[in-house]
């Protein structure tokens, strides 16, 4: 039987996490809603994993510096999440503090998945200079697109109260067994034991600040967005498609991205073109945010927005992270991004019960200081390019 290469397996871990990530995202909140939660402790129980995520990527992300496998922390990670997951409507029955509970061991478990993927991803990828790591996360994207549009078929094809968690119970044993299968994906290099951790230099520190500011920049669109364009008198079948419109330019982008010149591949420049559509998409969303026509282009722009951002920010994880601090670096974006986004998504609800469409054009500052700090990553120099 065919085993397929390190490249596909990698696609497919990423597209088997994207769907469960493209399962949980839109749906765990109206499974949450169908237990009759109050909309208070329901909005607690949403920002517990991300919370969560803050504390708990950077020191997890850190083992594979200290000697635990990627694949490992993966298969782990996924077991205790499908274990999460299928206890939650048990939890449920007991009371809000025990899914609580369960909430954080599952985001705690869910941590490491996507970082991990990326950190074998690189590392194939500076073995293999053939390869291109948008062309593998891509099928991250696709997975979550697919899911996105046909998760409520599924969950209404399975019914009942016991759907959401059951199908994500599945999803996460899937990526379990594909991780368990996935064994030779990549050689890894081995660090010495007893070797002083080195430090992350500053350019790397920048170019976290700058992606995790210009991702941060997407709160406002991502928690009023829909809300907005619908109190516009735009129907929800043409908001699904918008959201829809923004995943296809960040698929369009990691698929023609070895088309660009090489010069523009560099994490400065991608970092920076993510800041400048961050910027434009900001204020076009409050100047023109309710025209459908404007819309639509205002949605291509994600895919340089969050897809070149991403592009930039694991070029520089790549390029600038030195061995043995791998891992960490890899988590401390997470974490960083993390904890900007919260701020960001916070600031931008109070916005907008304020301001309304206000609370877009507030993103714009947060993407440009992205770009300040993706352009003063790139006046760093070996000599200066120390620990903060």
């Amino acid at each position: 039987m065919h085993r397929p290469s390190g490249p596909a397996r990698l696609s497919l871990l990423y597209a088997v996490v994207f769907t469960e990530i493209g399962i949980a995202m839109p749906f765990m909140p109206l499974w949450l809603d169908g237990l009759g939660l109050d909309a208070g402790v329901i909005g607690v129980l949403l920002a517990l994993p991300i919370a969560t995520r803050i504390v708990a990527t950077a020191p997890l992300m850190s083992l594979l510096d200290r000697g635990l496998g990627p694949r490992r922390l993966i298969m782990l990670g996924s077991l205790a999440l499908s274990l999460t997951y299928a206890l939650m409507p048990g939890a449920a029955g007991i009371g809000w503090p025990a899914l609580a509970s369960l909430i954080v061991l599952n985001a705690v478990a869910g941590a490491p998945l996507v970082p991990c993927i990326d950190y074998l991803t690189l590392a194939a990828v500076r073995r293999d200079a053939r390869l291109v790591y948008a062309r593998i996360r891509m099928a991250g994207s696709i997975a979550f697109l697919l899911a996105n549009l046909v998760g409520g078929l599924m969950l209404s094809a399975l019914g009942g109260q016991l759907a959401v968690p059951l199908l994500l119970t599945g999803l996460a044993l899937a990526a379990g067994f594909v991780a368990w299968r996935s064994r030779s994906v990549v050689a890894l290099p081995q660090v010495p034991s007893g070797t002083m951790r080195p430090r992350l230099p500053l350019r790397l520190w920048l170019c976290i600040g700058a992606a995790a500011a210009i991702q941060s920049s997407h709160g406002a669109i991502y928690g009023f967005g829909s809300i907005y364009w619908t109190s516009q008198g735009i129907a929800p079948a043409w908001v699904g498609s918008l959201w829809a419109t923004g995943v296809l330019a960040e698929i369009a982008l990691f698929a023609g991205i070895t088309t660009l010149p090489a010069a523009w591949r560099s994490p400065v420049r991608l970092l920076a073109l993510g800041a400048a559509a961050a910027i434009l998409r900001a204020v076009g969303m409050y100047l023109l945010g309710d025209h459908l026509a404007a819309l639509v282009p205002l949605q291509c722009l994600h895919g340089l927005t969050f897809g070149a951002t991403q592009l930039g920010a694991m070029a520089a994880v790549s390029t600038f992270a030195p061995e043995g601090a791998r891992g960490r670096a890899q988590g401390t974006l997470s974490a960083v991004n993390a904890g900007i986004s919260v701020v960001a998504t916070l600031a931008s609800g109070l916005a907008y019960r304020t301001g309304g469409p206000l609370a877009f054009l507030l993103m714009a500052p947060l993407a440009a200081c992205g770009l300040g700090l993706a352009l003063a990553s790139d006046r760093v120099t070996s000599d200066t390019d120390r620990q903060p």
